[in-house]
């Protein structure tokens, strides 16, 4: 059985699985693509036989409706991180975002952020922030295939520039983030995020958790 979900901010992926256990009483369960605690929207799971299946819902391209907040850094990409660096941010026009995504359809080779899954030297990238340890973040290609101006407007004192973004199995929109923030001259990060599709898969299937 595959069963879509919009996942709620506030629970992990793996928290899902507990819910849907509990309510199914089916232990062999799994889901397709991580989404933080931060994030919400579109999550596979898959159940008995059909958790064959999810490594190719890995490899799908996906779609995210992310919320950039301009002037800001944080260590994890995100708001559950620590303020790295802030800058005053001068007007910002929609004419100067639409010029930035204008040459963001593209693959960008980028860092990976240091709070992720990805393994160097057989550890997790976040076990080394988590216990202050120096590492050599890998780089990584990242291609975004689309991009649509959503919105734009002050909150929490903040710009923020709300985008939809279309990419590629194994892109970090934290990282893409970051990048447009850099382009426009200023550093960001990721206020809010919410994937809306998995391939041919759309959250405005999925229900909600019990």
């Amino acid at each position: 059985m595959l069963l879509l979900i919009d996942k709620p901010i506030g629970i992990t992926s793996f928290d899902v699985i507990r819910k849907l256990r509990k309510e199914l009483d089916i232990r062999k369960m799994g889901h397709a693509g991580t989404l933080d605690p931060l994030a919400s929207g579109l999550l596979i799971v898959a159940t008995e036989a059909d958790t064959k299946k999810l490594d190719q819902f890995l490899k799908l391209p996906k779609t995210y409706e992310v919320a950039i907040r301009i002037g800001e850094k944080r260590d994890t990409g995100d708001l559950e991180g620590n303020i790295i660096e802030t800058s005053e941010v001068g007007d910002i026009s929609k004419e100067d975002v639409e010029k930035v995504m204008e040459g963001f359809v593209k693959v960008h080779r980028l860092l990976v952020p240091i709070y992720s899954a990805i393994k160097v030297q057989g550890k997790p990238l976040y076990w080394y922030a988590r216990n202050d340890v120096e590492v050599e973040v890998p780089e990584k290609d990242m291609e975004v295939t689309d991009i649509e101006f959503l919105s734009m407007g002050e909150e929490n004192g903040f710009t923020t520039i709300h985008l939809s973004l279309a990419v590629t199995s194994g892109t970090y929109i934290r990282a893409l983030a970051e990048e447009f923030g850099r382009q426009l001259g200023y550093p960001a990060t990721t206020s809010a995020l919410r994937r809306t599709t998995i391939g041919d898969y759309s959250v405005e299937d999925a229900r909600a958790l019990i």
